[in-house]
């Protein structure tokens, strides 16, 4: 048995919490044994608390200051407060680079319905004053659990790596603002600009003991787009005394599709979706107003303008062909509540790639597969204004098997957000804390 696994199977859970274990120079095999025997003796325990007790964005108290004491524990100099419910850890650990590495906290309004043993029954009062069922139904327990175990074995390797090690634990992640939150408290102003950034999602779509890493764009841009359309009012008997905003605002959701085929490069990522479409209140009446919601994707900043000025003169030139003066035109309004694309960094992204192959064993890392969908994350607040080298990668959550029983008819293996959503926990976890550790060793050197 390795030294660093006796000391670890030795050590009393008290110990473990106030005390880093000494480990040697070690194997990729030796760092998988140690980081599966602090799960035994400590991160799992923890991961049951987070995953029985998640709490809503922006709330995230009790998880924080869960956060904040395993952190100081291990000797990180953590700041509470930050962004709201944000928490900052620093290890300063000789010259080197400053390397960061984030996890998100926030939980889900969802009943959790997984039948596992330690489901949620929490709940919370929302942001409108409901009181509802909350869930971690997207996997944040694992980050976070993982977030603590990458503190726990940086702190025992001090003598393995130099720089500064900051953690972060992130709030509101599913409300796409905590990233931002924590970006207007001064973040790096306070605790200095990483030259590299990093971050982990669990997922149920690869096996469990797969890393998924890309070195394009994990995760898309998100803009939320209104359109309010100006008609003149009339009699549902006579349209021509009226400019019917229903006619107009069908041609508009129907052109808008024409930006995505005609101004954006066909192999660039962009959806443009009308979610919703309001407008009228009576079946004989032509209404003077409709309004359309939108949602619009891109992967890189140069075709979210492509999106966003197509949007434009869409709706704009066809008010003109409806015949309306120019003061009534469509309006579009672009929220700025928005967020960039994930955009990994090519040169770091090999790096790493390479790093996990070596140490972790090529068939760990999971064949790149198309993404099909384009759904949205806000660690780019992070790494996009001032650019910050950064790597996103995924690690797998689904035993093997529960695919092999979907594909042959059995049953589905659950989407995240959905209230059957699980995580066989320990893979994830364990892989999540090995991946982290020697990305961070490799990227936390001494300049020579």
């Amino acid at each position: 048995m390795p030294r660093a696994l006796k000391l670890l199977a030795a050590a009393s859970l008290g110990t473990l919490l106030a005390t880093p274990v000494a480990f040697a120079s070690e194997s990729a095999s030796e760092l998988s044994d140690a980081v599966k025997a602090d799960y035994k003796s400590h991160l799992g325990p923890l991961f049951d608390y987070f995953h029985r007790n998640p709490e809503l964005s922006m709330m995230e108290t009790k998880t924080a200051a869960r956060m904040a004491k395993e952190l100081r524990a291990v000797g990180f100099e953590v700041t509470e407060g930050v962004g709201g419910t944000g928490i900052v850890a620093m290890m300063e650990n000789g010259p080197g680079p400053l390397v960061m590495m984030r996890a998100d906290m926030d939980g889900l309004p969802v009943e959790e319905k997984s039948g596992l043993p330690n489901a949620s029954r929490a709940k919370q009062v929302d942001w409108d004053g409901n009181e509802v069922f909350v869930m971690h139904a997207c996997g944040h327990d694992v980050h976070i659990t993982s977030l603590v175990g990458t503190a726990r074995a940086m702190a025992a390797r001090k003598d393995q790596w130099s720089g500064t090690l900051m953690l972060i634990g992130q709030p509101a992640e599913e409300r796409i603002g905590g990233a931002k939150v924590m970006m207007e408290d001064n973040l790096w102003q306070r605790f200095g600009k990483p030259d590299y950034a990093l971050a982990l999602h669990v997922t149920s779509e690869l096996p469990t003991g797969k890393l998924g890493v890309t070195e394009d764009s994990p995760y898309s841009g998100a803009d939320t787009v209104d359109i309010i359309i100006h008609g003149v009012g009339a009699h549902g008997a006579s349209p021509h005394r009226g400019v019917d905003p229903v006619v107009l605002g069908s041609q508009i959701v129907l052109a808008l599709q024409t930006v995505i085929s005609r101004d954006k490069p066909p192999r660039e990522g962009g959806v443009i979706t009308v979610g919703a479409f309001h407008a009228g209140t009576k079946h004989n009446i032509i209404s003077d107003e409709a309004r359309l919601q939108l949602t619009v994707r891109n992967d890189n900043l140069e075709t979210r303008k492509v999106l966003l000025d197509g949007i434009k003169r869409v709706a704009e030139n066809m008010g003109r062909v409806a015949g309306l003066p120019e003061d009534k035109l469509p309006e579009v309004i672009v929220s700025e509540e928005w967020v960039p694309p994930t955009i990994n960094d090519t040169k770091l992204t090999q790096r790493l790639r390479s790093v996990w192959v070596e140490k972790l064993g090529a068939d760990t890392i999971a064949e790149p597969e198309k993404r099909k969908g384009m759904g949205a994350e806000d660690f780019p607040f992070f790494t996009t204004d001032p650019y910050i080298p950064s790597t996103y990668f995924a690690v797998g959550g689904t035993p093997q098997a529960d695919f092999d029983r979907e594909e042959a008819g059995g049953a589905q293996v659950p989407s995240h957000h959905s209230p059957l959503f699980k995580i066989t926990p320990e893979p994830a976890v364990t892989l999540g804390v090995e991946a982290t550790v020697t990305a961070l060793m490799d990227l936390l050197q001494a300049p020579r």
